[in-house]
């Protein structure tokens, strides 16, 4: 074990710039009063920290600072010790300790418990059992003080040293066993217990089983040691869970949130009971309710997913669903997002209605609450949960539609544009609620503010009225959110102010002008709060047109189109047929006039007239083919997508059935717990042992197996084999934070002193702490760790040099410098999935773009797009079903999310150079946006890096 890696019990901050004292000054210093003393001690112990030997001062300080009761004093004379070198070369204890020692005998019998209970825990970390012998009386002692601080740390001593040098104090079990049972006070009884479990359960499970029924009076830090018994005894004894499963219940009812937690985890590894189960979900709600930090809130909220992961629990977990919804009180979002996606997992025909019922009143509260930033956003999620309830139970989408189409007309677009989508699908799907939801989408259409739901409630009206009546009722609402026509004519009249009677309005003197298509316009003088009164009295679809948007114009002749088409199959009667048609081609004509005139904020487009002038021919015409076209093929459309969407969707929730289902081979060994040996009955892993090891970093990767991702896969070598110190170092990435573990080698045959590994950081990483200076003796090796923490996603290089110091020799500082570390990217980028709309709206919000030209030697289009992924860890959005076939060129959008939340898309369209033969290269271009600089560049970067593939 290297120096670097022993165990640190004391760090201290060392201002760099200061010179370090000389010994004789340190010593005159603690000859000193207390002040200068408490000074030179601090200098001493940070002198010795940084390597200084010093041992001349070690009399001094025995004969002047020792003896000392000052308060301050004693508490840096506990580090000093702890850090002094108290062995002879040859490994035997220094003279001098013994006076030491025999110093802190007095400091066990002191009459100030502070000064007590701080050498006892100093005792903790002395590793010369030569020491602590002559002090076993006195800690012995220390268990029957009057204070509670110097007993626990008593206890706590006891246990070390019963750990480190069992032979000082053999029957330490037996002395805590019997402390614990006359002890009163929670934490040093605390402490005992925890004492008993590692050092002799069977007196832990015997203290247990005489005071199982009080357990619940117990202090919380008591309960969580004994959750924590109960489970290393059951784990490691599964026959043991009979006797302790009613404790485990019975701590669930806790007061400490902190021990209901653990009992329900500790319940649902112990058991897999529904009775249990459904305790320790019941356990984990209450918890999530009524604790106020959100992270917990989260946290417990994972640990109700990873119950519902498991296929037996599912079901259990499914009566529980309307208790889980209580979560939904919590204002914050990411908990609300959960708590949905949790709810949906769960839900079944047996609870479908109640949780409906819940989501429509949790709707119409958001239609009264407007002050919190969350609310439409929390409106959209829950818009889609109901979406996905009704897709699943069409019993449902009856009660849905009525509340939901209400929100058409909202302000906030994004939950209005998902609430169309899902009368789009529901309007395609159940046949019985066409009548519903067109005459829902009638009674709304005047009041839709947003020209895009505008644009999307044409279009189901078009497609979807196949009564008469139906389409006399779309024909008025069309006229009526249209205004007065002809619209050219009846705007100039209002610009020239011909006013109705009872508006009594100054007008000065007008003045006529001409227009570009020469028609005349009047500009009069009216008060300035007019215009701004007739902007709001607009209607809805007047106003879309003459701010200039006329694709909602195109979107409306086609709808005009269909039901004039359709209405004269329905109707018999010519006169009928041509009077609707020639309403139909009025609207059209008066807004290409509109378009053509200078009256609107921007002008018509070619597009959207060529597209009014096609439904102006094929009304004209009224032939056979275009009814086809336009009342059959488009809904055709709608239905191929949307079964290509459940497909699709069908095909994800059965890969992730299939990770779930646990898959049992044929030839598996059957495992009888009667007749299995005790070492091999615990299946599971130590649960306590697993998150201790999560803590430290040291959790075993799955990846591990895999001799390609060995360390010496991760291994960077920093200097040449010639040089006189050679350097390599594995990286090792750990989410927030790289570990650099350099291995130095001195390959000369002197002493290399000082010798310094300084580092420093190019991207946005930082160095936490300086590597401490070593001494190489020659051809010698050591150890040196360096932490640098990562801020964001995006290649960084950490590059240095090794500085030391020749030993005899007078010349300056040597250095050798090393090779750059690059930090991959790719180790903080994991695919994601988003929804197309949350795409294209991130793709116009993001301000960083990086094109990168392809340059490969792929010659297939999918094999091309499969690399990019590979090599990205992005996650390729657009369907399968839209990349298959072949056609010469290709479109996708990719997404993916760094660990620290930042979203990066990509754009790829590529093609086949066909004319170039069937052996040419792929060609086009793949564009990046991220959020930050430094991830489109970085991803650029790796892509470019990427793109060509090596031959094997």
């Amino acid at each position: 074990m290297t120096a670097a890696e022993n165990v640190c019990y004391t760090l201290i901050n060392v201002p760099m710039d200061s010179e370090p004292p000389s010994e004789i000054s340190l010593k005159n210093d603690l000859k000193g009063d207390v002040k200068l003393k408490t000074e030179a001690l601090k200098k001493v112990i940070i002198m010795i920290l940084n390597g200084e030997k010093l041992p001349g001062l070690l009399m001094t300080i025995i004969r002047f600072v020792l003896p000392l009761q000052d308060h301050t004093i004693k508490k840096l004379l506990l580090v000093f010790w702890e850090i002094v070198p108290k062995t002879t070369p040859d490994g035997r204890l220094l003279q001098e300790m013994i006076l030491v020692c025999d110093a802190y005998r007095k400091d066990l019998q002191h009459p100030n418990e502070f000064i007590r209970g701080s050498t006892l825990r100093f005792l903790c970390k002395l590793k010369e059992a030569e020491l602590l012998e002559p002090l076993m009386p006195a800690i012995r002692a220390c268990l029957e003080h009057r204070h509670s601080y110097v007993r626990r740390n008593a206890v706590l001593a006891i246990y070390t040293i019963y750990r480190n040098f069992e032979h000082l104090i053999p029957d330490a079990p037996e002395l805590i066993h019997d402390f614990l049972v006359n002890e009163k006070d929670a934490s040093c009884k605390r402490n005992a217990f925890m004492m008993l479990i590692h050092a002799d359960q069977d007196r832990a499970l015997d203290y247990l089983s005489t005071c199982i029924d009080q357990v619940q009076t117990f202090g919380d830090i008591l309960q969580l040691v004994i959750v924590e018994l109960i489970y290393k005894v059951c784990h490691a004894n599964p026959s043991e869970r009979a006797r302790f499963i009613r404790c485990i219940y019975n701590l669930l009812q806790s007061s400490s949130p902190a021990v209901k937690y653990e009992a329900a985890g500790t319940l649902v590894t112990l058991s897999s009971a529904p009775t249990a189960i459904k305790a320790a979900a019941q356990c984990y709600i209450d918890l999530i309710i009524k604790e106020s930090d959100n992270n917990v809130k989260l946290i417990v909220l994972d640990r109700l997913i990873e119950l519902k992961e498991h296929p037996s629990h599912e079901r259990v977990l499914q009566d529980l669903v309307m208790d889980i919804l209580r979560v939904l009180s919590t204002p914050d979002l990411e908990v609300r997002k959960k708590t949905l996606q949790l709810a949906l997992d769960l839900v079944s025909s047996r609870n479908v209605e109640e949780l409906v019922i819940v989501l429509k009143k949790e709707v119409i509260k958001t239609n009264n609450v407007t002050e919190h930033e969350d609310t439409d956003k929390y409106r959209q999620l829950l818009v889609r949960t109901l979406h996905s309830c009704s897709v699943r139970f069409p019993d449902m989408a009856a009660n849905v539609i009525p509340v939901l189409m209400e929100f058409l007309s909202d302000n906030n677009e994004a939950a209005a544009a998902d609430v169309l989508e899902f009368v789009r699908e529901a309007i395609q799907r159940f046949d019985n609620l066409r009548p519903l939801i067109v005459e829902k989408m009638l009674e709304v259409f005047h009041s839709i503010k947003s020209v895009k739901i505008y644009r999307g409630a044409l279009w189901i009206l078009g497609e979807y009225c196949s009564t008469k009546e139906d389409i006399q009722s779309v024909m008025t609402e069309v006229r009526r959110s249209l205004g007065e026509i002809p619209i050219v004519e009846s705007e100039i009249k209002k610009e020239a102010g011909e006013l109705k009677p009872e508006e009594e309005v100054s007008v000065g003197p007008a003045q006529k002008l001409v227009t570009e298509m020469g028609t005349y316009a009047t500009q009069s003088a009216l008060s300035s709060s007019r215009p701004a009164k007739k902007e709001e009295d607009r209607p809805p679809l007047r106003g879309f047109l003459l701010d200039g948007d006329f694709f909602v114009a195109a979107s409306l002749a086609t709808t005009l189109t269909k039901i004039a088409l359709r209405y004269v199959s329905l109707v018999q009667e010519k006169k009928k047929q041509n009077s609707f048609n020639a309403e139909a081609m009025l609207l059209m004509a008066t807004i290409l006039h509109l378009g053509k005139s200078s009256l609107p904020k921007k002008p018509i487009t070619d597009d959207d007239v060529d597209r009014i002038s096609l439904c102006l021919k094929v009304l004209s015409e009224c032939s056979p083919l275009m009814n086809d076209i336009f009342n059959k093929e488009c809904r055709q459309s709608l239905s191929h997508m949307l079964s290509a969407k459940l497909e699709e969707e069908k095909l994800s929730q059965k890969k992730e059935s299939e990770k779930r289902n646990v898959t049992v081979q044929p030839d598996d060994p059957i495992s009888f717990m009667q007749l299995t040996a005790k070492n091999e009955m615990s299946s599971k892993e130590d649960q306590f042992q697993l998150s201790l090891l999560a803590a430290m970093g040291n959790t075993q990767r799955k990846e591990a197996a895999d001799p390609l991702a060995s360390k010496l896969n991760k291994v960077t070598q920093l200097t040449g084999f010639s040089d006189p110190v050679y350097a390599e170092a594995y990286v090792h990435v750990n989410q927030y934070d790289i570990v650099l573990d350099v291995l130095v080698v001195n390959q000369t045959s002197d002493t290399l002193q000082n010798c310094t590994l300084e580092l420093a950081t190019l991207g946005d990483l930082k160095l936490v702490e300086k590597p401490s200076p070593l001494t190489l003796a020659p051809h010698d090796f050591a150890n040196i760790k360096a932490n640098v923490k990562v801020a964001s996603t995006e290649n960084g290089i950490i590059f240095g040099n090794v500085v030391y110091d020749v030993s005899g020799a007078a010349s300056d500082r040597n250095c050798v410098v090393l090779s750059d570390i690059h930090i991959d990217i790719m180790d903080y980028i994991q695919p994601a999935s988003c929804t197309d709309a949350e795409f294209r709206q991130m793709w116009a919000e993001f301000e960083w773009e990086n094109k990168v030209t392809v340059n490969t030697n792929i010659v297939d289009l999918n094999e091309y797009l499969q690399h990019i992924l590979k090599s990205t860890n992005m996650k390729c959005l657009t369907p399968e079903k839209a990349l298959s076939g072949y056609c010469g060129f290709m479109a996708a959008n990719l997404y993916a999310r760094s660990i620290f939340g930042e979203d990066a898309l990509a754009n790829v369209s590529i093609e086949k150079p066909i004319h170039l033969g069937p052996e040419a290269p792929v060609t086009g271009h793949i564009r990046i946006r991220a959020k930050s600089q430094g991830m489109a560049l970085s991803l650029g970067d790796k892509i470019n890096l990427s793109q060509k593939k090596t031959s094997l």
